[in-house]
């Protein structure tokens, strides 16, 4: 049953992509309806998830350790003494995995329904939402280095697919392209790294590798390997996570991919693609715990881009790119608990991310629809009586990405700074950017809550079709504010339970999901020097930070005149942070512009110059030789006979030369 997982939706992609392409895609045909598209992708992801949630439950009925179900397709490489199936293995860390994509996945696709509704390919679309699933589990369901790789450069073509989707937008298919071009940096280190493990180990499989470098359940050194080659192992793969899950420096593409439709965020920027990384890191968890500096990198690295898009996020007013800031930031919670040695919180907030922010990212993607294609959350307010399901659904998600008992976020943000603070990897310096950083996350996303839903309304009601009169993608029959339609707002409530009751699962000391996960990731545990009621404190602390901060931007925004005082009390640090550190420009100066210059000259000097002039010299080489000798070609039989005699007559000297 395995290997219905990722072929269901893999059958839905031919469906709606075959039927696009034969009968669609021609001018002049009629298209089919959102509605039938839509729900042929969503039945297929459905069914994912019902076996998903059967082989769960499967699972649950084996010995702990024996909590293994593995499925061999046929052989796929070859060569030498080297061979590889392509094989499934469902554990307990790819079955969470891939209840969150299908489970979250067929929400998200059941909401596009109506967002899509009015799109002019939904057929496109659906097809390109199915692959990207199908190959987001090709990535947690695979066996092997290589399969994992498989999906891995799957969902970065369905990325730049969906991201582009309206291509005809320039700066929608520049995201994309840009999305694509990043994601390709960080694979060459992924690549990199996959061939030295394969040079020092000998194998890609996981369990085989798993078992190399482990003794009774730990993390061991195997004979004749030593510590730098697993520390430059584990930092090439990191180079692949950076690019895929948005760490610094690598982190660009994805604010960016806000131009794609929203249900696109939600699914590859809130659930599934940028969290392959974590998911990378917590399956070679043995191999990472072999390199003490490695973890340090994930660590500080994870830290700093938590706090960094932390910063950014405070002054962006499109509210998306507020949402997107903010997945940076808690991709960066989410290494920084895998570089303390705390991958099950890591796969934890994982899990809770992917509730409530695919639930704020559909509420943000409501919000546009019922503004008929607003943005800018300056221009919004007083949302809350107009849209009164997807305020109240919004709020969930706000309180749980912000850390108030008892939405989920609260349980694995708390885990994951408890432990940066008491783990033997772990430091006060760690923690104190982790807890900042929750600090400033309760202040803007309480700053994105209260422009967009609290006080007065700040546009006219009047104008806003005809401001945004094409509604890209979807249409809007309802005259001004509106509240979406069932299959936008089901999802929603959905969603908003899951962000309130999700994080039950992960109470301290008595967290299932830590021991769900112990056959694959061993049990962490604080240090013995720290006193185990600093774990209360901090806890305090941390809601006290949360409270702080959300306590500060409902005041200052409840006047925004005094916001803008303040913006502008502090311009200086205002421009920087609303323009992002000036990090693309910064880009843009080393690599972009170079690049291109470097291409310009290369084409002109060398390709146009040399290579063309050199290729079509060889065609007018053989264009004049052939003019030249046509000339004795006339049709005489007589010169031709003349011809002949000459060279019976030189062959006859050189052979009278040659015995001489």
């Amino acid at each position: 049953m395995i290997a219905l997982i990722p072929l269901l939706p893999l059958l839905g992609f031919l469906i709606n992509g075959l039927w696009y392409a034969f009968f669609q895609a021609a001018p002049g045909r009629s298209k089919a309806s959102a509605g039938l598209t839509g729900g042929i992708a969503t039945l297929a992801i459905l069914g994912s998830f019902v076996v998903s949630v059967l082989l769960f439950l499967q699972l649950q009925e084996l010995p702990a350790q024996s909590r293994v179900l593995d499925q061999v397709l046929f052989p796929w490489i070859s060569f030498g003494g080297f061979k590889l199936d392509l094989a499934f293995r469902l554990d307990p860390l790819a079955s969470l995995f891939t209840l969150v994509v299908t489970g979250v996945g067929a929400l998200i696709h059941l909401y596009s329904i109506g967002y899509m509704g009015h799109d002019a390919t939904p057929g496109k679309f659906f097809a390109y939402l199915n692959l990207f699933c199908f190959a987001m589990l090709m990535l947690v369901l695979g066996a092997s280095l290589p399969i994992l790789f498989l999906g891995w450069e799957g969902v970065g073509l369905c990325s730049y697919l969906l991201i582009g989707y309206w291509y005809t937008d320039d700066e929608k298919a520049s995201a994309g392209k840009k999305a694509f071009i990043v994601n390709r940096v960080g694979d060459l280190g992924f690549l990199l790294g996959m061939f030295l493990i394969f040079s020092v180990f000998g194998t890609l499989d996981f369990a085989v590798l798993q078992s190399a470098v482990t003794q009774g359940g730990q993390a061991a050194l195997p004979a004749g390997v030593t510590e730098a080659a697993v520390t430059a192992i584990c930092l090439l793969l990191f180079v692949g996570c950076m690019g895929k899950s948005a760490q610094i420096p690598l982190y660009v593409w994805l604010p960016d991919a806000m131009a794609g439709p929203t249900p696109v965020s939600a699914l590859i920027h809130a659930a599934t693609m940028v969290t392959s990384g974590i998911y990378m890191v917590a399956r070679l968890n043995a191999l990472f715990s072999l390199s003490p500096t490695a973890m340090a990198v994930v660590a500080v690295v994870g830290g700093v881009t938590a706090f960094f898009a932390a910063t950014i996020a405070i002054t962006q007013r499109d509210i998306k790119k507020v949402l997107a800031y903010s997945t940076v930031s808690q991709l960066g919670y989410m290494f920084l608990a895998c570089g303390v040695g705390a991958y099950a919180t890591g796969v934890f907030h994982v899990i809770t991310h992917a509730f409530f922010k695919a639930l704020m990212f559909l509420g943000a993607g409501s919000v546009i629809h019922g503004m008929h294609e607003e943005q800018d959350i300056m221009k919004m307010g007083g949302l809350r009586g107009k849209m009164p399901v997807t305020f109240f659904t919004f709020a969930m998600g706000w309180l749980a990405i912000s850390g108030i008992p008892p939405f989920s976020g609260f349980f694995s943000k708390d885990e994951v700074l408890w432990l940066a603070f008491s783990s033997q990897h772990g430091s006060f310096l760690l923690w104190g950017l982790g807890a900042l950083t929750a600090v400033m996350t309760a202040f803007y996303m309480t700053r994105l809550f209260s422009l967009t839903f609290l006080g007065k309304p700040r546009f006219d009601e009047r104008k806003l079709g005809a401001a945004h009169g094409h509604d890209e993608g979807h249409g809007h029959a309802p005259a001004g504010v509106h509240e979406s339609p069932w299959t936008m707002t089901a999802p929603l409530q959905v969603l908003a339970l899951l962000s309130l009751v999700g994080g039950f699962i992960g109470i301290p000391h008595l967290s299932w999901i830590e021991h769900w996960l112990e056959p694959v990731i061993p049990a962490h545990h604080a240090s013995a020097e720290v006193a185990p009621h600093m774990e209360w404190v901090l806890m305090a602390l941390s809601v006290v930070g949360a409270v702080i901060g959300i306590t500060v931007a409902l005041r200052l925004y409840a006047n925004l005149d005094r916001a803008k005082e303040l913006a502008v009390r502090w311009a200086g640090l205002h421009r920087v942070l609303f323009n992002k550190w000036y990090v693309d420009e910064l880009y843009d100066a080393l690599f972009v512009r170079p690049i291109h210059g470097l291409s310009q000259v290369l084409w002109k000097r060398l390709d146009v110059a040399v290579i063309d002039r050199l290729v079509l010299g060889f065609g007018k080489a053989s264009l004049w030789s052939g003019q030249a000798v046509r000339v004795i070609q006339t049709g005489s039989i007589q010169l031709y006979a003349l011809v002949l005699l000459i060279g019976i007559v030189v062959s006859v000297g050189y052979l009278i030369y040659g015995m001489a």
